[in-house]
């Protein structure tokens, strides 16, 4: 992801969720020197994206996201895979995540990669209070 891909990303994310990162939020984490980004395109027009973070021993997924209009169709788990795959080849030992108490798709999408909740964070989510699944998937 680039700066030039911002204008889309933001598109899929105010279309995803009720409280869409910021355009300076995504602007942002270009800069940070451990985020990495892949995005999903069709047809040459990006469709979904994750973002996550290199760690010294894990990678941790911040976001991920898929247009409501290709929704369904494998893309979510395309982009999970990619980055599982990446912290396999990096050598990391885990795979982390944070998700909405009340979102159970994304949840049982995590478990059929074999993702176990780790804990919980009481009331993560700044907007409106929800609680957060801490989230795991062991690779070694």
């Amino acid at each position: 992801m680039t700066a030039a891909d911002i204008e889309n990303v933001i598109a899929i994310e105010r279309a995803s969720f009720q409280f869409p990162w910021s355009t300076r939020f995504f602007l942002d984490e270009l800069q940070v020197d451990c985020a990495r980004s892949i995005l999903a395109e069709v047809d040459g027009r990006i469709v979904g994206y994750v973002l996550f973070w290199f760690l010294p021993e894990e990678v941790d997924i911040h976001n991920i996201a898929v247009h409501p209009d290709f929704r369904r169709q494998g893309i979510g788990r395309l982009l999970l895979e990619q980055v599982v795959d990446s912290a396999r080849r990096q050598e990391r030992l885990r795979v982390t995540l944070d998700v909405r108490f009340s979102n159970a798709p994304a949840q049982n999408l995590y478990r059929s990669f074999g993702f176990v909740i780790r804990g919980l964070r009481k009331g993560y989510y700044s907007d409106n209070g929800e609680d957060a699944l801490v989230m795991a998937l062991e690779l070694r």
